[in-house]
């Protein structure tokens, strides 16, 4: 065989085993299989094999391109408002979850500390005390700023009576003692809605005290060692 000849039947060998390889046998496709993308567009529902960028946020479904078979689903990407709400609604979930393992350390600590309800009791008759007597100094300070403004809107209420003119330092003074009773006065009332709250706030947790007592000395099947 010449030179020649060989040369052209070799690259007919070649080629043949290049198509060969690159036919589409079963089984010998390596390659991943195409995705069939589908989604909706103005109302109406469309399918590619590409998904065109002002589809990528979209909700869509993506199916197998050769047998149809539906491969996942990709939800929508949320807008802003969406995102914000998403979020506050993580943080609220982990401020409750955050509370809960606050409520228990606390349950363990007031447990701990007080041996029996009598002994906390004690507690709070302790804090009733303290703001009863805030209580009652507010209220007194109040009184006694009550009548000095009242004693310097009447010698203010006399000059000008008299025809004279009242001194700068007087209607200072009248609106400096206006405020401080204004002052004192919300104050007060912050005492005593304090007051006013302290007697449930003690009632539930001498309750939740009884409870934990009990769940002490009488622990669930479920929860013994």
């Amino acid at each position: 065989m010449s030179i020649k000849k060989h040369h052209i039947y070799w690259n007919t060998i070649l080629f043949v085993a290049v198509a060969v390889a690159a036919w589409p046998w079963p089984g010998n496709t390596q390659t991943s299989a195409k995705k069939l993308y589908c989604w909706h567009q103005n109302g109406q529902r469309v399918c590619s094999d590409t998904l065109p960028a002002e589809a990528v946020n979209a909700a869509r479904e993506e199916f197998n391109a050769k047998n149809g078979m539906l491969k996942g689903e990709v939800q929508r990407a949320l807008n802003e408002n969406e995102r914000a709400a998403t979020a506050s609604e993580e943080a609220q979930r982990r401020a409750g979850q955050d509370a809960q393992e606050t409520r228990k350390r606390a349950d363990q600590i007031m447990l701990a500390s007080f041996q029996t309800e009598d002994d906390l009791r004690q507690v709070f008759l302790k804090r009733i005390a303290t703001i009863d007597n805030n209580l009652k100094t507010a209220r007194y300070n109040a009184t006694n700023l009550r009548q000095g403004l009242v004693n310097l809107l009447r010698n203010a209420n006399e000059r000008e009576l008299a025809g004279q003119k009242v001194p700068e330092k007087l209607a200072a003074d009248i609106e400096q003692r206006r405020q401080d009773l204004q002052s004192q006065q919300r104050l007060q009332t912050s005492f005593e809605q304090e007051r006013a709250t302290l007697s449930g706030e003690i009632e539930e947790t001498l309750q939740r005290y009884r409870a934990l007592k009990s769940s002490e000395a009488n622990p669930s099947p479920l929860t013994e060692p």
